[in-house]
């Protein structure tokens, strides 16, 4: 089971950046995809999850209306598109793969974005 997260960076407050997830290992569509975040001295955080059977999205709400979870299961890839970012968006992300039953996660090794001037 592998998860490779991409697209991470430093970029300016205000500016865009889209992570990438490939998955591969394991039956991806059957998977909700999570993007979580880590920032410095703080807990992880579910950031947006998309759900494996109707697509639907779920947002922190910090970053409701700024972030786009989406999938390509043809892929095996979700996404995270983050829009206005600002500083306090600065942490590792990480890709989670999550299914119920029966229970299974996987997480990909993290990717740093830094919103900074």
């Amino acid at each position: 089971v592998q998860l490779v997260e991409s697209g991470g960076g430093l970029v300016q407050p205000g500016g865009s950046l889209r992570l990438s997830c490939v998955a591969s290992g394991f039956p991806f569509s059957n998977y909700d995809m999570r993007w979580y975040r880590q920032a410095p001295g703080k807990g992880r955080e579910l950031v947006a999850d998309i759900s494996s059977t109707s697509g639907s999205t779920v947002y922190v709400d910090s970053v409701k209306g700024r972030f786009t979870i989406s999938r390509d299961n043809a892929k095996n890839t979700v996404y995270l598109q983050m829009n206005s970012l600002k500083s306090e968006d600065t942490a590792v992300y990480y890709c989670n793969a999550h299914r119920r039953y029966p229970q299974a996660d996987y997480w990909g090794q993290g990717t740093q974005v830094t919103v900074s001037s």
